[in-house]
């Protein structure tokens, strides 16, 4: 596959229609981005789809769309409501289930994996256990939840199944690559957007200076979708 760079000034929102209540994750652009490299993806009514951290479930209601078998689990109550209720208004079957990401993760059941998860650096100590916080806070590197969806998803995919994960460059996609590597898979970058800051960014902006992770200047984050495979 060939990695595509560009700028967008603006969210281009594709997909089912969606309900997002206050702290569920609503779709943005990463979930865009990520949404372009799942419609890239051969799936039929035979390919089992597991969605980690699948917030407002919109990920998972477009496997379901085209013709997948999905599974979808979040730690969030909220979300895993959320979910549940937008397959129903997209008319779509799909199994979501409360817990945490390595619960649906053993036996290698799937054939693809997705996962947006929580990215963003963020100065706390300890991940949030509550809140919309949950959503973003990748721990103070951003790696956190990252780190957790590379090693499930490689105990969850079947002989040459494969991942789609987004996330930004600021948790490093180089070390992504390097770790999915180090547990067997091929992995590589697909995608690339650049971004204008939103509010979580520009609130943690004077801590991202502090440390080193942008300038003063900066106004843009850099956004990849990863594709692993598992031999």
């Amino acid at each position: 596959m060939t990695t595509r760079s560009r700028i967008r000034p603006a969210f281009e929102a594709e997909g089912p229609t969606l309900v997002t209540p206050p702290g569920v994750y609503a779709p943005q652009y990463d979930t865009d981005l990520l949404t372009r490299a799942l419609r890239s993806e051969p799936i039929s009514g035979q390919t089992d789809v597991l969605d980690l951290g699948t917030g407002s479930g919109a990920l998972a209601v477009i496997a379901a769309q085209m013709g997948a078998r999905v599974t979808a689990v979040d730690i969030s109550w909220r979300a895993v409501w959320t979910a549940r209720v937008n397959a129903c208004l997209n008319r779509v079957a799909i199994t979501v289930r409360h817990g945490d990401l390595g619960m649906a993760c053993e036996g290698n059941a799937f054939d693809l994996v997705v996962s947006n998860p929580p990215y963003v650096p963020a100065p706390a100590a300890q991940l949030p256990v509550r809140g919309v916080a949950q959503a973003w806070d990748g721990g103070m590197d951003g790696r956190s939840l990252v780190n957790r969806v590379c090693d499930s998803a490689q105990l969850a995919l079947r002989p040459g199944g494969r991942l789609l994960m987004v996330h930004s460059e600021l948790c490093g996609s180089a070390e992504s690559i390097d770790r999915l590597t180090d547990l067997g898979m091929t992995a590589v970058v697909i995608d690339k957007v650049q971004v204008p800051f939103g509010p979580v960014l520009q609130e943690c902006r004077a801590w991202l200076c502090a440390q080193g992770l942008i300038d003063e200047e900066t106004s843009a984050e850099g956004l990849v979708v990863i594709r692993a495979e598992q031999p």
